[in-house]
């Protein structure tokens, strides 16, 4: 599986999102069918109605539905299932269920702000996961006090109506394929796997597979903030959540409220430049680990030249890991890679890395594992679905096929000396997609919208610092904010950038030009 996924759980919520809350809500108190309540004087200025006036007529059944609110099973949260078209072209036909959940802000009723939507990226992280996991508790509490969160699983995604493929022992399978092939054989044995694996998610998913863009579900997101009452959308996307919100905002810039994009991804690049900067990205990212790891007393490397030493040596010969699954070059690839979102990993990856030199495979394997989200017991969670799902419908592919591949594999190693071939690899997922691609990249200007508050961290692995400056320049009502550290998204990292961003969303304010934390 390629590791291009743009996704993490921040630091402060590594611990807590592995762990699974159960139990019972308690119940809220509140009128469970109203919407949230706003404090005055903090909604944009805008039309009185959450629906809107020029609404296509077949929609409005879907604007006017009421969100029945249930138990979650997660003690101070609730859920329900809002109904979307599942072709906005073609409303009151089929229709998909999506599951929202939300947690109810703590401050007192007549302060409150409305809803504020968060989405964790992926493409095809479950909302729902990172908003129980860790937002509903780990956003700094004036913000939970102002805004009721709320969290909608995308289509396609976690529990709404997820993207199948295959099961967990024909997922190992494919986790293992060699993705930096070394002769034609192994080119070929690579393409026959990521066919196949188109093959199984279009056998198992069907139409789904044609109805899950970044636009169906920006759309998704402007029903869900008129069915919650709110006249303007507020949200925090991270990641793929920037692309997500950004596609909102030039949508629907009317109804943009205060939208936070965190590790900002750059719409305009195509998959091949996006793809070889964020190899690039992945290679200042270790780089930085390195320079981290020579301060360290019990460093196991030494340099990117041994950690590439190791990949050759696992493409020949793959370690064990004391279960039927060997560390294979892509899982240690993929282990390394995961690492690298979060400074709070690198303790874990030297650990893993000293392991292997030991001959030792399993940890670096349960890094791979928390990437490709593979629990203990070999289940994967949709987003090892849902991503290339998603990506592939929103752009054409990089390559059409090996050959072009091999063109430019030297431009992918000299961005990233350590990922580069894999990177370059990886991008044949979407040449051998059965859905053909409906999206184009292309700039977002959100013309008329209220202030957007756009983040980017100076060294983040996944969406370089440059796609955040780039998101910035196309939005016309952006404010940068620049973070100058390490990992992947910066809110919840550090306090100069909670902050800021606490101001922007309880407040309006947004930074002066060129901020920088």
């Amino acid at each position: 599986m390629p590791v291009t996924r743009s996704f993490r759980v921040p630091a402060a919520a590594l611990t807590a999102a592995a762990v699974l809350l159960s139990g019972c809500t308690t119940g809220d108190p509140e009128d469970e069918s109203s919407p949230s309540a706003a404090a005055p004087g903090t909604e944009p200025v805008g039309e009185a109605s959450p629906v809107p006036e020029d609404l296509a007529e077949e929609l409005l059944p879907y604007y006017e539905q009421e969100l029945s609110w249930r138990d979650c099973g997660v003690p101070g949260y609730q859920c329900a299932t809002l109904t979307a078209p599942l072709d906005y072209a073609r409303a009151g036909g089929a229709d998909l269920q999506l599951t929202v959940s939300r947690k109810r802000a703590t401050g007192p009723r007549e302060e409150r702000i409305g809803s504020l939507l968060v989405n964790p990226g992926g493409p095809g992280a479950s909302a729902i996961d990172y908003l129980q996991g860790y937002a509903g508790t780990g956003f700094p509490e004036p913000v939970r006090a102002g805004y009721d969160m709320v969290a909608l699983d995308a289509r396609g995604t976690g529990r709404s109506e997820p993207v199948e493929c295959w099961d967990g022992s024909a997922m190992d399978a494919f986790t293992q394929v060699d993705r930096t092939p070394d002769d034609e054989e192994e080119e070929e044995a690579l393409v026959a796997a990521l066919t196949e694996f188109g093959e199984g998610c279009s056998a198992s998913s069907g139409r789904l597979l044609e109805h899950i863009s970044t636009d169906e579900s920006a759309r998704d997101l402007d029903l869900l903030r008129a069915v919650l009452g709110d006249t303007h959308l507020h949200y925090y996307g991270v990641s793929y959540g920037t692309q997500l919100g950004a596609a909102y905002a030039d949508l629907f810039p009317e109804r943009v409220g205060r939208l936070v994009l965190d590790a900002a991804i750059d719409p305009r690049l195509d998959a091949l430049e996006r793809d070889r900067q964020q190899a690039a990205g992945f290679e200042t990212a270790l780089q930085a680990f390195l320079a981290d790891c020579e301060t360290q007393s019990d460093c196991p490397v030494d340099g990117a030249a041994s950690l590439t030493a190791l990949f050759e040596e696992l493409d020949e010969q793959p370690l064990p890991t004391g279960e039927d699954r060997r560390l294979t070059e892509s899982l240690a690839t993929t282990g390394v890679a995961q690492a690298l979102y979060s400074p709070a990993l690198w303790p874990e990856l030297r650990d893993s890395l000293r392991a292997a030199g030991d001959g030792d495979g399993a940890p670096l394997l349960r890094l791979a594992d928390a990437y490709h989200d593979r629990d203990a017991a070999g289940s994967y969670g949709t987003i090892m679905y849902a991503f290339p799902a998603i990506s592939c419908l929103d752009a054409p592919p990089a390559f059409a096929d090996a050959e072009e591949v091999r063109e430019e594999l030297d431009s992918f190693e000299e961005a990233s000396p350590t990922f580069g071939r894999d990177f370059a690899w990886a991008t044949l997922m979407c040449a051998t997609w059965p859905v053909e691609a409906k999206g184009e990249p292309g700039p977002v200007t959100a013309a008329g919208a209220d202030d957007i508050l756009v983040v980017g961290t100076t060294r983040d692995p996944a969406t370089p610092y440059a796609w955040a400056e780039g998101l910035a320049e196309q939005l016309e009502s952006a404010t940068l904010l620049t973070y100058d550290g390490d990992g992947h998204g910066a809110y919840g990292a550090d306090p100069c950038v909670d902050d800021t961003v606490g101001a922007y969303l309880l407040d309006g304010t947004v930074p002066e030009p060129d901020a920088r934390c």
